[in-house]
């Protein structure tokens, strides 16, 4: 009999079994099971919260074998031998990032959501991993993965080993039918109520996700038919003989991040807007975006197609600044984010990175990032390098802001613009107090301000040579933890509004309204009307005067006043 005591003997019971040798399908379930358990925590936690009921906790049951078996008849597929291994790793890290994700941001992760994290850049990346990403990935991930590393596989006649994988795969997937089909009733309107329920399966839907947004970005990758251009034009304001009119110089600056319910124009309880009143301009309340996140929003606001027709994987067939270009209008986009998801790839860019090294530079830049301050520096010398027969036509910049660009809302405003304090100045916004995190958001808003303020004034240092006008308009907005949700992304269908909600602010020059012909009282007025971000592509057409089939005067936000502009001169 073993001198041992039972802990001793415990242990030892425990290494035999940690380091025995094991079929390549008895690893595939074991793994099955964790990520069932451990990796779809941020799953269990919705369907209990739904209906937190005995009943609730045998739905729960029920649900997590269905995702059990589904897991199982997908890796016993793959459970080649030894490929087992690394197969098994790598599915436990992509549950482990994508937990992550959802469990401190309350974010799904849908195909738009993967197709923006493909073009995040390192900065941002740094920013939304954020302090708990490796405890989040060891939680999940280490223990599997020692276990993998270690277990040897046992090997097995090739061909019987195929076939026990293919029967024990087609059982599974059967079991998982009789499943749902056994809990439809239950499951189909807790799933239709509750729709976020069908992106939380982790890995699974991750996954699908990623495939998704993969194809889609090979489906764009195909050469570009610019369709959208054909018939492009200039209209009657540009000929010779129009009143010796001042080509137009619009400043789209596309938004980052903001919210409308943030700013003071919009009636914010926080004066977050000072200095654009004090510049006249005029702020749309009732304006709703076209995605929630950059990659999906940022392509959809400049297509002719409008957010009905948009198809993010169709084929490129030109966009806004395509138009405008072909129309013989000068074009430039300046970027201060992670890109412009290749709709000014056809149009002079440039990026605020250029300002490396210089004191503009040293001033506005740190650690890869610049403030949006830095998107006017040089402005003048860029738009002189456009073709000088183009900018006789008029000039289209676009200023792409980093804005209010989460986690970090407290780097997007510098010291002099932190009027809201406590700021919070974790990453991991569950951690902030909610005063905190609204004042660090706060403050980003009033930065934008100062941007947009200063736009405008550098637009009136223009007027001599262009009739000069500003655009603003946010591509997405933004959850400060509302029912538990942080920063964007969510899938349109569940989105909360402050996602879709975004600011639109205009300022036209006494220039502009004269050669557009607008009534600025008119243009006041409607700035109640609903519209969305497919107004913005006829509305930036409409202001440079380029015709073009593509043109739909019922979305253009200035056409009606236009008319009542040509009505008061009768």
């Amino acid at each position: 009999m073993s001198s041992r005591g039972p802990l001793a003997r415990f242990f030892t019971a425990l290494s035999a079994t940690w380091s025995a040798p094991r079929s390549a399908l008895t690893v595939a379930v074991a793994v099955a099971f964790w990520l069932t358990t451990v990796g779809n925590i941020v799953l269990w936690r919705k369907v209990f919260a739904v209906d937190p009921t005995i009943s609730g906790i045998a739905v729960e049951l029920g649900v997590g074998c269905v995702l059990m078996a589904t897991h199982v008849a997908l890796l016993a597929l793959l459970a080649w031998g030894r490929a087992i291994k690394p197969v098994g790793m790598a599915v436990v890290v992509a549950a482990a990032i994508a937990q992550h994700f959802m469990l401190r941001f309350g974010v799904v992760i849908d195909t738009g959501l993967m197709a923006n994290t493909f073009a995040t850049n390192t900065n941002e990346a740094r920013d939304v991993l954020g302090g708990t990403f490796a405890f989040d990935m060891a939680a999940v991930a280490a223990l599997p993965i020692v276990w993998l590393w270690q277990v040897p596989i046992v090997r097995r006649d090739v061909l019987r080993d195929a076939v026990r994988r293919l029967v024990v795969s087609v059982l599974a997937i059967a079991v998982a039918a009789g499943l749902v089909a056994a809990m439809f009733r239950v499951l189909a309107p807790m799933v239709r109520n509750h729709l976020e329920l069908r992106y939380l399966p982790n890995p699974i839907s991750p996954l699908l996700a990623a495939t998704k947004a993969v194809t889609r970005s090979a489906a764009r990758s195909r050469p570009v038919q610019l369709t959208a251009t054909s018939g492009a034009g200039l209209g009657p304001s540009h000929a010779p003989a129009a009143d010796a009119a001042k080509p137009p110089l619009l400043v789209l600056v596309v938004g980052e991040t903001a919210r409308a319910d943030h700013f003071g124009l919009n009636g914010y309880a926080r004066d977050t807007t000072p200095e654009l009143a004090a510049r006249g301009v005029v702020s749309f309340t009732d304006v709703q975006s076209c995605g929630t996140h950059t990659a999906a929003s940022v392509p959809c606001m400049f297509s002719p197609l409008g957010k009905a027709a948009y198809k993010p994987d169709a084929p490129e067939t030109g966009n806004l600044l395509d138009v405008v270009q072909a129309a013989g209008v000068a074009v430039l986009w300046v970027d201060n984010q992670a890109g412009c998801k290749d709709v000014c790839d056809r149009v002079l860019n440039a990026s605020t990175k250029d300002l490396a090294g210089t004191s503009e530079g040293a001033r506005l830049c740190s650690e890869g990032e610049c403030l949006d301050e830095a998107l006017l520096q040089g402005l003048d010398r860029r738009i002189a390098a456009l073709p000088e027969a183009a900018r006789r036509n008029g000039v289209l910049v676009v200023l792409h802001q980093m804005g209010s660009h989460g986690p970090a809302y407290g780097r997007r405003s510098p010291a002099a613009f932190k009027r809201y304090l406590p700021e919070c100045k974790t990453l991991v916004l569950g951690d902030c107090t909610h005063e905190g995190l609204v004042n660090a958001y706060d403050n980003s808003i009033a930065y934008t301000d100062h941007v947009l303020a200063s736009t405008i004034d550098w637009l009136r240092s223009q007027s001599g040579t262009y009739a000069p006008a500003m655009l603003y308009v946010s591509d997405h907005g933004e959850s400060l933890g509302e029912y538990g949700v942080f920063l964007h992304g969510l899938p349109d269908v569940i989105a909360p509004a402050v996602q879709k909600h975004v600011p639109m602010i205009v300022w036209l020059g006494d220039g502009m309204t004269a050669r557009d012909r607008i009534d600025p009282a008119c243009v006041s007025r409607e700035r109640s009307r609903r519209l969305s971000h497919d107004n913005l592509y006829p509305s930036v057409l409409g202001l440079l005067d380029v015709v073009s089939p593509t043109y739909r005067a019922s979305l253009d936000v200035f056409a009606p006043c236009r008319e009542a502009a040509a009505a008061g001169k009768r």
